[in-house]
């Protein structure tokens, strides 16, 4: 990696990008199957050279005094690298998620390093004082990502994976907390197509509170998310993207209604939310990225790969919205290319995005 911040990481998915929706329907298989563990080791070198680079690195943070100017990893010895610290936790989810699927893969042993090196209690509990002073920190996207690589070390079979969700423990379990405090004073949803969206910041969050059988957060979150989004209709799909989205503010919501509702009522709200998904004809536009060297135009290739798993899921939750595979193939088709030879401003985070709609 180049000491500028450049981060050239030759991810070679050119060859075989996705398979197409009707490939997978034919072979009665799931998207999952599509890369193989020659690309999953390409993705995993997009983790692995961020996850210990400090610099350059946007702390985001409120000082107090003179002692608060501190380097990242004094402040954040756990998650210090890939430029953020919401990144640097969906980096080391990267990491998990592809030991998971492929445990033999390439750059198994320097992951595992970096994950022990990384998630220890004494580390944690740095990142746990941090939180206590600074309470709406990383709200809720930081939060949602540490709860998802909560939930995968907590269902990974592998002997390391219990030490470092114990180390990890009491951070998930202080933001479930914060989440229960925080959404019945949040009067009205966020609904951006960047971090601080509402619908994404419940979607990890809920997944971890039935995984974990956290009544209250999952109490809070089903509440919150029909007092937000229960009488929501025509969703204008067609305003998005603004250009700066990674989030889709439609489709998002309907990831985390698709999530709270029994199917039954599901089918009556998205009739009304967005009908048109209901059509085998629907389609939508890629974003496109005209200059991958700017960090907030590149959030357009997180886009199509957060609309990818949203539609994925959502085809795999309710067959009769099967055709939607063919919309998520082609935003998959239009940006995994772009991580080859990718710059640090979509290396570093872009990669996560990538596996989380290819491996669900």
């Amino acid at each position: 990696m180049n000491i500028n911040g450049r981060c050239y990481v030759k991810v070679f998915l050119l060859a075989v990008v996705v398979m197409s929706s009707q490939a997978i329907a034919s072979q009665g298989i799931d998207n999952s199957t599509s890369i193989s563990v020659h690309q999953a080791a390409n993705l995993m070198q997009l983790p692995l050279s961020c996850a210990e680079t400090e610099y350059p690195n946007k702390l985001s943070q409120t000082l107090y005094s003179d002692d608060d100017l501190a380097s990242p990893k004094a402040l954040h010895p756990a998650f210090y690298g890939c430029f953020d610290w919401h990144s640097a936790v969906h980096g080391h989810w990267s990491m998990v998620r592809l030991l998971k699927a492929f445990p033999d893969i390439e750059g198994r042993d320097r992951a595992l390093t970096i994950l022990q090196q990384h998630i220890t209690p004494a580390n944690v509990a740095t990142d746990l004082d941090y939180f206590q002073l600074n309470s709406s920190w990383e709200r809720p996207y930081g939060w949602a990502w540490l709860l998802k690589l909560m939930s995968e070390l907590h269902t990974w079979d592998d002997p390391v994976a219990a030490p470092l969700a114990l180390a990890l423990k009491p951070l998930a379990e202080h933001l479930s907390d914060q989440y229960v405090m925080h959404l019945p004073k949040l009067v009205y949803p966020i609904r951006v197509g960047e971090h601080t969206n509402t619908a994404f910041g419940l979607t990890f969050a809920w997944d971890y509170a039935v995984l974990f059988d956290d009544s209250d957060l999952k109490a809070a979150i089903k509440q919150r998310a029909q007092d937000f989004y229960l009488e929501d209709k025509n969703c204008p799909i067609e305003w998005e993207p603004s250009g700066y989205d990674f989030l889709s503010p439609c489709l998002e919501e309907l990831d985390l209604m698709r999530r709270v509702l029994p199917e039954k009522h599901f089918m009556i709200w998205v009739k009304d939310f967005l009908p048109q998904l209901l059509s085998p004809d629907f389609e939508l536009a890629v974003g496109e990225v005209y200059d991958r060297t700017d960090g907030k135009l590149v959030h357009l290739d997180g886009l199509n790969f957060s609309r990818a798993w949203v539609l994925f899921a959502l085809a795999g939750q309710y067959p009769k919205f099967r055709h939607l595979e063919v919309v998520a193939d082609k935003h998959l088709a239009y940006s995994l290319p772009n991580l080859v030879d990718d710059s640090y401003e979509g290396g570093h985070w872009l990669g996560s995005f990538a596996i989380n709609a290819l491996l669900p």
